[in-house]
């Protein structure tokens, strides 16, 4: 597919050049900190060097006293505590935190997760029902709730309290609960909104230390968990949550929780890990137990104390991501059929499929592979419980969330973030809604919103790529949402002997621009291009820069993102 190439607005000239000497750095690294809001050199050394200080004080944030007191007081007077959690990678680690946390100062609490398939997201009367039959009096509901206004009153008439701890966008009401935290609420004053759902849970964790006086490590062993939540949820990783990103990096490359060094282990990395490697090699098998069976399953290894029993259960939720591989794999090729056999769905601006035995599980996968194929806005739906529920899936620079707004009145629920949401609907409502949300979606989308981008920070020659360059650029990470890793682009380059098609239609070549030194580069999924480049003919790169690690030796590559010949 074509993709468009945008040049990041570059940022003051002469702010660049001081930043530059300041720093003792290229002008081209210190282009990519004023684009990122990095003006001064004190700007720069907080950047640079995170310090668990840079945390916010979490009584910033509205409720977080109703909160603490509550929960003092149930622990002072030995209540049963709920622990209570989404069945994603978010609400796993959410969970796996505040239990794990309040365990260290009562044995009267537990935890639930919902059934996705027979419960489904968020707070549900089941789950409130078991709290009041097995005589739990207060439920910490972690990464849901902050639109389950009805829920939580059907609670509060059996005397079961909640205390909230999302990060989704409230409704209009408020849930009635003893204390709502969550940053996106409008009378919320805490200076930073994108926490992740387990980022919330670490700062109620970190208030209850502050108001009695316990020490720091009682709350930050859990910045291992937390920065899984922000990695798998895909936050914005800058302020508090870069900081919580780069500490838990840390702790799980050098001590991570027993669960999670299990899942490593099983994973085949065990050292090195980066946010990347966290998204695909640590959260697909925390989300497979979810997606498959039972996320309990996921919570059991990152409670895992001992290593045998952690060994034993990440086997297990392994296996299940196995299955869950095979799943979306085909139901991805049957909603590619669908598309493909309608000229209608071909031509439209969304897309819109459903399939009564698809596995809910999985489905918001496969909707994420229909974006990449397409390009648009994407929604799969299945059966369950006599609806059609589904997952949402848009394209970068689209708010999907404010589409389904418009929908509301032909959806049953809904909620979730600009990028992606889960719905419901009732059978009767299929077309009508499809047909409204393409309406919705041709009359606010840009035309350019649906051809991908590649966002190039800036332009550079290869002869400044080096060992320098690059341990500067390293410092950058952890690389994420809105501080994504730097992509540059390179003119007038030239490959150095012929280039060769590796895997599934990827491109191994060396380039070189004038006197600079020959760099290795690979090109995923760009085969098409062997037939289109000569040596010695020009052509243009953009790339991100990488090490590759073969034999215990390390060498600079280039990660080429897309390529123009002249």
């Amino acid at each position: 597919m074509e993709k468009r190439w945008a040049q990041i607005e570059p940022g003051d000239v002469e702010t660049c050049k001081t930043l530059a000497q300041e720093l003792n750095i290229a002008y081209s690294l210190a282009q990519l900190l004023v684009q990122r809001g990095i003006t001064n050199f004190e700007d720069a050394r907080y950047f640079f060097r995170p310090t668990l200080t840079q945390l916010h004080d979490p009584f910033l944030m509205k409720d977080m006293e109703k909160a603490t007191v509550r929960i003092t007081s149930a622990l002072q007077n030995q209540e049963k505590i709920l622990v209570y959690g989404d069945y994603d990678v978010d609400g796993t680690t959410s969970v796996a935190l505040t239990y794990s946390f309040f365990s260290q100062f009562t044995s009267e609490i537990a935890y639930y997760i919902p059934d996705r398939h027979k419960e489904g997201y968020g707070i549900s009367t089941a789950g409130i029902d078991f709290a009041k039959e097995h005589g739990f009096t207060l439920i910490i509901a972690l990464d849901c709730g902050i639109r389950s206004v009805d829920k939580i009153a059907y609670a509060n008439s059996l005397g079961v309290d909640f205390i909230i701890c999302d990060h989704h966008l409230p409704g209009e009401e408020l849930p009635n609960a003893v204390a709502v935290l969550d940053p996106k609420r409008a009378d919320c004053e805490y200076p930073f909104k994108e926490l992740s759902g387990c980022g919330i849970g670490f700062k109620l964790a970190q208030a209850y230390c502050q108001v009695n006086d316990l020490p720091d490590e009682k709350y930050e062993q859990y910045l291992d968990l937390c920065m899984v939540s922000i990695a798998a949820d895909i936050v914005p990783i800058v302020d508090e949550n870069r900081v919580m990103a780069h500490f838990g990096l840390i702790k799980l490359n050098e001590n991570p929780c027993t669960g999670l060094k299990a899942l490593m282990q099983i994973a085949g990395k065990t050292e090195s890990y980066s946010i990347t490697d966290v998204v695909f090699l640590l959260a697909p098998r925390i989300n497979a137990a979810g997606r498959m069976g039972d996320a309990k399953d996921a919570v059991k290894v990152l409670l895992s104390d001992e290593v045998v029993l952690a060994d034993e259960q990440s086997l297990f939720i392994n296996s299940q991501n196995t299955e869950r591989k095979s799943f979306d794999q085909n139901i991805t090729l049957e909603a590619l059929a669908i598309i493909e056999e309608s000229e209608l769905l071909m031509n439209r601006k969304t897309t819109v499929v459903y399939q009564q035995d698809w596995n809910k599980g999985v489905i918001g996968i496969v909707a994420s592979r229909l974006t990449e194929k397409y390009y648009r806005p994407t929604i799969v739906l299945t059966e369950s419980n006599g609806n059609y529920t589904g997952s949402a899936r848009s394209v970068a620079g689209y708010d999907l969330y404010e589409a389904l707004l418009s929908c509301s009145d032909l959806l049953e629920q809904f909620g979730g973030h600009k990028y992606a949401a889960g719905l419901t609907i009732k059978p009767e409502n299929l077309i009508p809604f499809s047909e409204k949300f393409e309406s919705v979606v041709a009359s606010t989308i840009s035309p350019n919103l649906l051809i991908p981008e590649i966002k190039i920070d800036c332009e550079i020659e290869l002869g400044q790529i080096d060992g320098k360059f690059y341990r500067v650029l390293t410092q950058m990470a952890p690389f994420g949402p809105q501080n994504m890793a730097p992509i540059f682009v390179s003119n007038g380059v030239t490959m150095v002997g012929p280039a060769q098609i590796v895997g599934t239609n990827h491109l191994k070549l060396s380039i070189k621009q004038q006197n600079s030194a020959i760099f290795e580069a690979i090109a995923f999924g760009l085969g098409e291009f062997e037939v289109k480049l000569e040596p010695n003919k020009p052509f243009s790169v953009c790339y991100t820069i990488e090490e590759n690690v073969w034999r215990d030796k390390k060498r600079l590559q280039l990660n080429i993102k897309g390529i123009k010949v002249d």
